[in-house]
């Protein structure tokens, strides 16, 4: 009831995104889990072809989130909305009915450019469109995303009955559903000029101390957040002894953000300021990879799941906790005109570093066993999120993070 009445309270602009992101979860996650296993069973590419397939689209949206960010800066966060959106369906369609390496390449770098697009655009647009009220927009934000999270391979499961094009073919028509919705309805907001050209603002950016060091606090974060895709799940599937047990990861973790996010956020904002409400969440995100270290005898089944499903709840736990609160606080570094620049600098060094993380985590779960997850994996895990709650209460007693943006350059750069 509480997400209702919040969504409610909120002007249409805000609540069509809000249930966008719904939407794009389900498009995105309706074929992306299943593309290497087409790759691989149907049109029989090598593994390294499939790699470089799904390297292409991730570096496509990474490697171009400070170029989406600066695009709805300004061209208007709308329109990159848009385009965004456009280039999804159109990268999803490719890979329904394309078959030819060159295909499958221009389809992922389509389908990553547009999340480079959208993503940092959707998260300035809410910024600006809820200035006192950032933090409960982005916990709406962050429900409605978890659930598209689970309702999306569910859909393409099903999809996958029929074959892997249906389900392309489904995700694309999402994608251009969208499109056409916010093409209609979402207002547009007006470009603000930053006072200098692009590399002036990606200089200005780049070279933000505070903002660099925030960025880096909170990459463990995004780390984190991945190990619902790898540690996680080797040990679900071992200590449940059926890959049913993987799914519940993702089950109670949609179900304890659905559940609590909105209220929570609530709570926290009356009582704790940002600094200290993002260092709990990343110390309950660390804190809770140490469950699975503790014994756990008998035969694989729900006894031995307890500890994981406690780790991944946890994680939700800390997730809802942060995110919100980190989301708030990026465009209050931001000086007017460069809100979709921090956003798109901020999602940009967060994935490198993350990517580094999750690397290193797992040449940990690499120990020679071959089998099950190293106490090390886990305890790295946790040293990760101690470590970026303890980085991050050091920046809220240093005062970093009560940011007063610099003001605008008195002349243009070259």
């Amino acid at each position: 009831m509480a997400t209702w009445t919040t969504l409610r309270g909120f002007p249409p602009a805000i609540r069509l995104l809000v249930v966008n992101q719904l939407g794009v979860n389900v498009g995105f996650y309706m074929l992306l889990p299943y593309l290497a296993g087409y790759l691989a069973d149907d049109l029989g590419l090598s593994a390294a072809v499939i790699g470089l397939v799904l390297g292409v689209r991730n570096l496509s949206q990474q490697g171009m989130f400070l170029l989406g960010g600066s695009a709805s800066d300004r061209l208007g966060a709308r329109g990159v909305i848009i385009v965004g959106c456009a280039l999804r369906a159109v990268g999803f369609g490719v890979f329904a009915v394309g078959v030819s390496l060159p295909a499958l390449l221009a389809a992922s770098v389509l389908s990553g450019l547009a999340g480079a697009l959208f993503n940092p655009a959707v998260r300035a647009y809410l910024a600006q469109a809820a200035p006192d009220r950032r933090a409960e927009a982005f916990a709406l934000f962050n429900v409605f995303a978890s659930a598209g999270s689970l309702l999306g391979p569910l859909i393409g499961s099903a999809l996958l009955l029929v074959d892997f094009r249906a389900a392309a073919l489904a995700a694309a028509g999402v994608f251009a559903a969208l499109t056409v919705a916010q093409a209609l309805v979402l207002p547009p907001q007006p470009a603000r000029s930053s006072g200098q050209g692009v590399l002036g603002d990606w200089r200005e950016a780049v070279t933000d101390r505070r903002f660099l060091a925030f960025t880096l606090a909170l990459s463990a974060m995004f780390a984190l957040q991945n190990q619902l895709y790898l540690v996680l799940p080797v040990r679900a599937e071992e200590a449940g002894g059926h890959p049913l047990a993987v799914a519940s990861l993702f089950v109670v973790s949609t179900v304890v953000t659905l559940a609590w996010q909105v209220p929570v956020t609530r709570w926290l904002h009356r009582r704790l300021a940002r600094g200290p409400a993002i260092a709990l969440g990343l110390a309950v995100m660390g804190g809770g990879f140490v469950l699975p270290l503790a014994p756990v005898g008998g035969p694989a089944g729900p006894v031995r799941l307890a500890p994981v499903l406690g780790a991944a709840v946890l994680l939700a736990v800390g997730v809802l906790v942060a995110q919100p609160f980190v989301l708030e606080l990026i465009p209050a570094f931001a000086r007017d005109g460069l809100t979709g620049t921090y956003f798109g600098l901020f999602y940009l060094v967060s994935g490198v570093v993350a990517a580094a993380g999750t690397t290193a985590v797992g040449r940990a779960m690499d120990d020679g066993s071959g089998s099950g997850v190293p106490a090390v994996a886990w305890l790295l895990c946790a040293a990760l999120g101690l470590a970026s709650a303890a980085a991050v209460w050091v920046l809220h007693r240093r005062g970093t993070l009560d940011p007063t943006p610099a003001p605008a350059p008195s002349a243009v750069p070259a």
